[in-house]
């Protein structure tokens, strides 16, 4: 498998392919395309045999000097269970290093308890929310109106 920097093009290729990656979950609209136009440095594709199985889009916080932040991970689903999710992020986790940074966070949906218990099998913690729903901290419309999510954090050694 070979893990690259994402390039503008690699928007085309993807856009299509999210919400049949998420089940038919309406995802595609969470990652335009100036993602792939300003993060390249930050955000990545892996492919085997020339097929596209799995990116993961982040970039180095303006805000705070010590962070980074993963914005979205994709991993096709008849190659989950391979490493793949885990590649990209450790990829992203030696990039954040470089730049000195030391803190990544991200988040998910409450809903969405796979990549939950996927970021939790990666050392991510959760972060206190201002309410508990199914036994999850939850920040109330993180998002926007009915958009609650799940925050998480990782320090880096």
């Amino acid at each position: 498998m070979e893990i690259r920097s994402v390039t503008g093009s690699d928007y085309y290729v993807i856009s299509p392919l999210i919400n049949e990656w998420w089940g038919g979950r309406n995802m595609s609209d969470k990652l335009p395309k100036l993602f792939f136009d300003h993060f390249t440095q930050t955000s990545f594709i892996a492919e085997k045999d020339g097929k596209l199985v799995g990116f993961l889009i982040g970039f180095l916080s303006q805000t705070h000097s010590n962070e980074a932040y993963i914005h979205f991970l994709g991993v096709h689903p008849e190659y989950r269970k391979h490493h793949i999710g885990q590649q990209l992020y450790n990829k992203f986790f030696y990039v954040v290093k470089q730049n000195n940074r030391s803190i990544v966070r991200c988040i998910t949906s409450p809903v969405n308890k796979a990549s939950i218990a996927y970021h939790t099998k990666m050392g991510f913690e959760m972060e206190d929310g201002d309410r508990i729903v199914d036994g999850l901290s939850v920040n109330s419309e993180y998002d926007g109106p009915n958009q609650d999510r799940v925050l998480f954090i990782k320090k880096l050694d």
